[in-house]
């Protein structure tokens, strides 16, 4: 008999040194190395991706505050699917298959017909292209609206970028000016400037025992135009790097202190975002997409050293 993984089939894609695997099951990165060195905490196939490993969060990033919100005066209730916050967290397509559309030695293409469901009807269209060069990985994700109505919108993207070395010594840059503070639950209660705080990383220092599942804004851009977020070691030989492009104005950092077994503070969840947790619920940076309308974001991460 022949048995399917959990995370569906494992695309392959290699270029220049480095070699990633992206799942059918919720188009997910599950693995990404360069010359045979990890720069993301991987899983074996034949397991769900702890703490949301590497999967794409649509049509919503992070967390709706009791699965509530309200768009075009109508009210709404999605399906509380992180019982213990009692929260609606991470969108719908981080357990559905997505289908191959194309693909060659260093890119595959895969896409995703989401249809209504509770607490959302619409209908999206979304492509993702996973592709490798010499200048690391690429991820371009597109989302259009199929459907008659207007729909609310939010890109998310959950890779854990690692050193394979103990996470207190790594150093971080994050060129964030602004954080959020969360409640008991996770949903943020007011914001603060970093300046003179603990979650200050402007300038890079090592992450050391802070725990963080911390949402970040006001992202200073480089001459590229994107923003750089950079792991390395004590000595800054080696490292990874984490950009994104237009329309990501939020980021938010997990440290993996809640995960369990050899997942916990393995690594640093970089998680480009297009508006914070709660953002159904607040309206904040919501992407209003019209029928017809599409919208596109990109990310990508590449080895240091």
């Amino acid at each position: 008999m022949t048995t399917i993984a959990p995370t569906g089939v494992q695309h392959v894609i290699a270029a220049d040194g480095y070699e990633a695997v992206v799942t059918e099951v919720g188009a997910g990165l599950r693995r990404l190395t360069f010359d045979g060195r990890a720069l993301i905490v991987d899983h074996p196939e034949d397991q769900q991706p702890p703490g949301s490993a590497g999967v794409l969060l649509l049509p919503w990033p992070n967390r709706v505050d009791g699965g509530r919100y309200t768009f075009d005066g109508q009210e709404r209730q999605l399906a509380l699917t992180e019982p213990k916050y009692m929260n609606a967290a991470h969108g719908f397509t981080r357990t559905l298959p997505w289908r191959l559309v194309s693909g060659d030695e260093s890119s595959v293409t895969l896409g995703l017909r989401l249809f209504p469901q509770i607490g959302y009807p619409h209908i999206l269209d979304f492509t993702v292209t996973y592709a490798l060069g010499a200048s690391g990985l690429r991820v371009e994700l597109t989302a259009a609206n199929k459907g008659t109505t207007d729909a609310p919108y939010g890109f998310g993207a959950h890779p854990y970028l690692t050193l394979g070395e103990p996470l207190e010594s790594a150093v971080l840059e994050l060129p964030a000016g602004r954080w959020l503070q969360v409640d008991e639950r996770k949903i943020p209660v007011g914001g603060s400037d970093v300046e003179g705080t603990e979650y200050d990383f402007r300038a890079a220092r090592p992450i050391g025992e802070l725990a963080l599942d911390t949402p970040f804004t006001d992202l200073t851009r480089e001459d590229d135009g994107l923003v750089h977020v950079r792991l390395t070691t004590a000595d800054g030989s080696r490292g990874v790097e984490l950009w994104a492009g237009e329309g990501v104005g939020w980021l938010q950092l997990f440290t993996g202190d809640g995960l369990t077994g050899p997942y916990r503070r393995a690594g640093l969840a970089v998680e480009p975002m297009s508006c914070p947790p709660n953002a159904f619920g607040t309206g904040e940076d919501v992407i209003r997409l019209a029928p017809g309308d599409q919208v596109t974001h990109r990310w990508g991460i590449a080895a240091i050293g």
